[in-house]
Parts: structure tokens; C-alpha cells; sequence
């Protein structure tokens, strides 16, 4: 590979790697990671078994509260219509209500 510009290195003690999407995190433990190198460019392979973690900071607590009044609900559902619904209090609501 070094003949075709390419450089690749291991990278040794990673501990954990952690993918940050928009509605959950993706955490990969005790990973082995190659970096590449090639025309300026650095290309991160990482394996190894990979859990996932929703998140739960996107949605804020008066959004909440709203769902669950409107639609007569407790947290949990609440919660959960607008994560169904990417956070469209309208659309949680109807959900909610089988609407």
C-alpha cells in the first residue's frame, strides 16, 4: 500500500468509540482502529461490537409536558410519540389520540 501513497497505522489503547447521531449514539467498546492515510485525506476503520444508546436531549421537557396533556398521556408515551415522530408536537399528538 505505501507503493500506492498510502499510509496505514494502527491505533493502539482505543478504549471506546462513540458515533454521535442526531437521536441515539452508537458505542463501539474495545475497538481496533486502522487510520489511512492517502492524498491528504485520513480514513478511520474501526471494528468491533457495537451497542447503541438513545438520546434523550433533543426533546425538551415543555414538548413533554405539552404531549402529555394534549393527549391525556403519561411521560413515557409522550416521550416516546415524539420520538416516533422526529419531534412534530402535532403529529405525537394525533398519534396519541389514534388520529
Amino acid at each position: 500500500m505505501r507503493q500506492m501513497g498510502i499510509k496505514v497505522t494502527e491505533l493502539s489503547d482505543v478504549r471506546e468509540v462513540i458515533i454521535r447521531l442526531r437521536d441515539r449514539e452508537i458505542i463501539i467498546s474495545n475497538p481496533q482502529v486502522s487510520l489511512m492515510e492517502m492524498a491528504g485525506q485520513r480514513t478511520y476503520q474501526v471494528m468491533g461490537e457495537a451497542t447503541e444508546r438513545m438520546l434523550e436531549g433533543e426533546i425538551s421537557e415543555e414538548d413533554i409536558a405539552l404531549v402529555m396533556e394534549q393527549a391525556g398521556v403519561d411521560r413515557e408515551a409522550a416521550l416516546k410519540a415524539l420520538r416516533e415522530t422526529d419531534g412534530d408536537l402535532a403529529q405525537a399528538i394525533l398519534k396519541l389520540k389514534g388520529g
